[in-house]
């Protein structure tokens, strides 16, 4: 090959030519350096007739490659999930590589790093700053960027606790390999129902086919157990298994149940992970050494060198779809590796999306169920409070029936979770005193009150604010009051009824690692905790036989907002966090606090009857066409002057096709009209199953011109409305 083509990791960028210098071999995948002006890029060797170039020129006019990285080609399944996934989601080939190459120093050939950690030594000059770097570094290790970040210090700082001695320098081994997974280790005694669904899953692992399956089962069903037999047949056979799960925190727990089965760690990988772990985790997978991986959405660009099972946990989840950057759907994507490599695909969920369980009745996708809990464990009873008939005292938010079932849990030393989908202790702050409310400078939100930290935060943009003791509009003091409750109101009225009880508050502000994640689980083995006050964080994934009591503090938050999901979502959140009761041989109980007990949501939450609200939730949609019967993608013009935005906005919406099968709704300003200092106009695009869509608005964006302070997104298949 003497000309190559290469997939540059430029977005703003096509595919370019380049000439191969003599003596250096390249194929299809290869991992390559390119020049570009003056600088040198990344990018993939790709095939010409698969990847089209509108800048292609004479071969007297090409630049050598400048390398070959020393890693294995991306192979031929990944480059096709590349090419699908920018085509389906509109993304920027590149952009969607880059995730693929996920980690820069694992194309790079040492195999040692220095890294940096504390000697437990305290300098003589202990400034302020270097007092924080110590205390946030504790036994964290890494590179001085990652301490820095850890710690919120410059590098500078890192660098001088070095020289004092307070930090010492570490060689690292990272291309160590990982311990191999024993298919043999903790095989468990699995009732006949699991027994069943599992040689279905291990049946398709051993025939290597692709084949979608829905592993529907309750809550506390052993849906875990069940798929672990998949992954142990693949093991078995040589080849890799993928898992992904929703959430970060819940890696920790996933860790410790595989060991137990399989004898060793899987390899993680997840946000919270140093470059030397991710460099190690990324050459072993490439090379095939890595058997099983967990890890987030991310994980499924990587570059297996044999894939032989995917398995998504939890996959109703709406934490799958990405909404920064490349806007993909892990779950579908999942689904799309698994047909490129030739391999099964397991979603298993006890709730499963609508759009899955459409699959199923149309035949695409098989489905093995888990109807009952295993062992002696049953499903908890589900009672709903009304509001309404039953208010909580004035100034308190749990209600009578609910305190009295707290205070007896308590009393038979058993252990209990109050859920709120909030975080922090109120949502909205205001002054008394004149009206005024705490917005913040950069989103169209309000700022939320952390007591926990003394901070008014936006959960949109991050900025943060220490809550002012005079109201910034009057300068009235001490006029400031919280409006509703967060977890941390609830916290309090907790403890205030409950003075002796240890209460813990989980959200992604306290659990943010799958450490902190270990630290809370073994709390709640120990018994070093009564009362859960937390988040959808805790609906999932967690198993304590002694929490018997859920009481769902607002359940009627989930429906505001107008989301076409919102039914649906609330029925999910609130059959994950009730199938946290009961799970061992003591009975579970469920309270649920609502102003709407008749709600058809309500209704089918408190009788059980999932298949009633699922017919009822998949028939209105089907008349509504919306999906999995209709195609939604949305179109989102942002820029920092809302002028500009606006009239590209327009322009867009006034160049919208005329098709009989599409409708086209907007321009508008967006409900979150604007985030992180931009301004942000919306077109929502609502069109038949049949239509192209996506070459319908490819050729319509590819007609208008904007600005380059304009940013213009496409959301296929949007989760989010705001």
């Amino acid at each position: 090959m003497s000309r190559a083509r290469v997939l540059v990791m430029n977005s703003a960028l096509g595919p370019l030519d380049y000439r191969v210098p003599h003596g250096m071999s390249v194929e299809p995948g290869s991992v390559v350096v390119a020049p570009l002006g003056p600088r040198q890029l990344l990018g993939v060797v790709w095939e010409a007739d698969r990847m089209p170039s509108d800048a292609e020129v004479g071969d007297n006019r090409l630049r050598n490659l400048m390398g070959v990285l020393p890693v294995p080609p991306l192979a031929a399944p990944l480059r096709r999930l590349i090419e699908w996934t920018a085509n389906y989601y509109l993304a920027p080939p590149a952009a969607v590589a880059r995730m693929a190459l996920a980690s820069t120093s694992a194309l790079e050939g040492a195999k040692l790093v220095t890294e940096y950690r504390a000697t437990g030594d305290v300098p003589d000059r202990l400034t302020p700053q270097r007092a924080q770097a110590l205390e946030r570094i504790g036994a964290h290790q890494g590179l001085i960027r990652e301490l820095a970040t850890i710690a919120d210090v410059s590098d500078a700082v890192i660098r001088g606790l070095v020289k004092t001695g307070a930090i010492e320098p570490v060689s690292v081994d990272i291309d160590q390999p990982f311990a191999m997974p024993d298919p043999a280790h903790g095989a468990p005694a699995l009732s006949a129902d699991q027994r069943e669904a599992s040689a279905r899953l291990v049946a398709d692992v051993v025939a290597e086919r692709f084949q979608p399956t829905l592993l529907d089962g309750v809550t506390g069903s052993g849906k875990t157990e069940v798929y672990f037999e998949a992954v142990a047949a693949a093991i078995a056979a040589g080849r890799q298994t993928l898992v992904l799960l929703p959430e970060i925190a819940l890696t920790e727990p996933f860790l410790t149940r595989f060991a137990a089965r399989f004898g060793c760690a899987p390899v993680a990988w997840h946000s919270g992970l140093r470059s030397s772990q991710r460099r190690r985790a990324w050459r072993q997978i490439a090379d095939g050494q890595a058997m099983v991986t967990v890890g987030a959405r991310s994980a499924l660009f990587l570059p297996y060198a044999n894939l032989g099972l995917i398995v998504v946990d939890e996959a109703h989840e709406t934490s799958f779809k990405q909404e920064d950057g490349v806007h993909y759907h892990a779950r579908d994507v999942a689904v799309m590796r698994g047909k490129f490599e030739g391999c099964p695909v397991i979603l298993a969920s006890a709730t499963p999306a609508i759009e899955t369980r459409q699959q199923v009745a149309a035949g695409r996708y098989a489905e093995v169920k888990l109807p009952g809990r295993w062992g002696a464990a049953e499903m908890p009873a589900i009672e709903p409070i009304d509001l309404i008939a039953e208010p909580p005292e004035r100034g308190k938010w749990l209600a009578p029936r609910l305190v009295k079932a707290l205070d007896e849990t308590l009393a038979r030393g058993e252990q209990a979770l109050m859920f709120l989908n909030r975080r922090g202790y109120a949502p909205l702050t205001l002054c008394r005193t004149c009206g005024h409310r705490f917005q913040c400078p950069n989103c169209t939100s309000w700022m939320v009150e952390h007591r926990l930290v003394r901070r008014l935060a936006c959960h949109h943009c991050g900025h943060a604010e220490p809550v002012p003791r005079v109201c910034p509009e009057c300068s009235t003091e001490d006029a400031l009051v919280p409006v509703g409750p967060g977890v941390e109101r609830i916290a309090d009225e907790v403890r205030a009824l409950f003075p002796e009880a240890k209460v813990a508050v989980v959200t992604s502000d306290t659990i943010w690692s799958p450490a902190k994640a270990a630290e809370f689980v073994g709390r709640m083995e120990a018994g070093d905790i009564d009362i859960i006050v937390g988040t959808q964080l805790v609906t999932k994934g967690y198993h304590f036989p002694n929490l018997t009591l859920v009481g769902v503090i607002d359940a009627d938050l989930g429906l505001e907002g107008g989301d076409l999901r919102a039914s649906e979502r609330t029925f999910q959140q609130i059959m994950q966090v009730s199938g946290r009761a009961g799970r061992g041989a003591k009975p579970g109980h469920v309270y649920l606090q609502t102003h709407s007990p008749n709600a058809s949501v309500m209704r089918a939450l408190i009788t059980g009857d999932a298949e009633a609200f699922y017919a009822a939730e998949t028939e209105s949609r089907r008349e509504a066409g919306a999906p999995p019967f209709g195609r939604f993608a949305a179109i989102v013009v942002s820029s920092e002057d809302q002028g500009a935005a606006q009239d590209t906005a327009k322009a867009i919406g006034r160049a919208a096709p005329k098709i009989e099968a599409m409708e086209v709704y907007g321009p508008a300003p967006a409900p979150l009209a604007m985030l992180r200092g931009r301004h942000r106009f919306r077109l929502l695009v609502h069109a038949r199953r049949a239509l192209d869509v996506q070459d319908v608005i490819r050729s319509w964006l590819d007609g208008v011109v904007w600005s380059a302070k304009v940013r213009v997104v496409v959301d296929v298949d949007p989760y989010s409305f705001l």
